[in-house]
């Protein structure tokens, strides 16, 4: 799988511990910074991430920030991509069974190494369900097209 990763200063120990590991697991990762601890703005990483997925230069993003929060909302910004802020492996998989979330955003001052291998394991393994959450998932790309519906 094509994987990408991005995080700021304060999530990049958590990024760099999780890029050797994915590739051990066999993915294609791009690591899109920083490259450095030194300080960062997360919203130009998330965005970075976010254009990876969109440009379908990556399948699946892991956006990783100190709560997780501010880099999920910078990644949700462009309609392509559906970033699931998660803590432990059950939203992971809801995430994408539900969602069709195609990145996984965490926070690397509220989880720990072994967590976040937990949260990235269930959601590469889970699938998208389809069925009745592919409307709504539809809706989530095209604002526009929901408000008219409701």
């Amino acid at each position: 799988m094509r994987i990408a990763i991005a995080s700021d200063h304060a999530a990049y120990d958590l990024k760099a511990a999780l890029v050797p590991w994915l590739k051990e697991q066999g993915h294609e990762v791009a690591d899109l910074g920083p490259s450095s601890a030194d300080r960062v703005d997360y919203p130009d990483f998330g965005y970075k991430l976010a254009g990876a997925i969109a440009e379908r230069r990556a399948e699946i993003g892991i956006a990783l920030c100190g709560s997780g929060i501010g880099i999920s909302i910078a990644v949700n910004r462009n309609p392509a991509c559906r970033a699931a802020l998660v803590s432990e492996p059950l939203s992971a998989q809801l995430a994408r069974q539900h969602n069709n979330a195609n990145v996984i955003a965490m926070g690397a001052r509220l989880i720990a190494e072994d967590m976040a291998r937990a949260c990235i394991t269930a959601f590469l393994a889970t699938g998208f369900e389809g069925g009745r959450h592919t409307v709504r998932v539809d809706k989530l790309g095209a604002p526009d097209f929901a408000k008219d519906h409701v």
